[in-house]
Parts: structure tokens; C-alpha cells; sequence
């Protein structure tokens, strides 16, 4: 489902490092993803991605996702399943993002459309 990877960054102080996933798409095409950050909403933990190939451009898309950890302490991802559950989790990703002064990360647009 997702293999966690963590970013190489060189030695220059202004690259950082990022933590990535690799997510599988419904089309069976791979996507690497920067994670974000994980966070709680409702009952359960969920992680948000920026795919990494649009993570420096102006616009781009945030993938939500459950997040938990299996037996053996490997992060997992999983799908969200119904629609309140989707907008529960973005209402959380969203204000956590205004709440820390980050809406650069998502336009007004795509926000409401989570």
C-alpha cells in the first residue's frame, strides 16, 4: 500500500529533508509523496501527501489518507471509506493548516472541494 522512505537532502543548509511515501493509485500507477504531516481527526490518526513532483508549485493536490501502525510498528496507509468521514478529516487538515498560518500549502479552491 505505501513504503516509508525518508528524503536524502546534500549537505546545503537551505535543502531540508523530507520524509516521502510511495502510494499506489487506483490505476495501479505509483506516486512518491511527501508527507506533510500526520495528524488526529475524529476517532482515528490520518497523514496528508503532497505528491513530490508538485510539492514546490504553486497549486497542487493533497492526498488524505488513515494512517496506523501494524504489529510490527510499520507505518500503513489506508483509504478513507465514506464521505462524512472525508470531510471530518479535512475539515481537521484545514484548520490545522489556517491555524498555523499554512494555507499557502492548499489554495481556497481545492479546500473546499476536499
Amino acid at each position: 500500500m505505501a513504503e516509508n522512505k525518508n528524503g536524502n537532502a546534500g549537505m546545503e543548509q537551505e535543502e531540508q529533508q523530507r520524509d516521502t511515501v510511495t502510494v499506489m493509485l487506483d490505476d495501479g500507477t505509483e506516486l512518491e509523496c511527501v508527507v506533510l504531516m500526520i495528524f488526529e481527526a475524529g476517532d482515528g490518526e490520518y497523514i496528508a501527501l503532497l505528491p513530490e513532483e508538485t510539492a514546490d508549485e504553486q497549486e497542487s493536490t493533497v492526498f488524505l489518507y488513515r494512517y496506523f501502525e501494524d504489529e510490527n510498528g510499520e507505518p500503513q496507509l489506508d483509504n478513507i471509506e465514506t464521505d462524512e468521514e472525508y470531510d471530518t478529516v479535512s475539515a481537521a487538515f484545514n484548520e490545522i493548516i489556517t491555524e498555523n498560518g499554512d494555507e499557502d500549502i492548499i489554495d481556497e479552491e481545492e479546500a473546499k472541494n476536499m
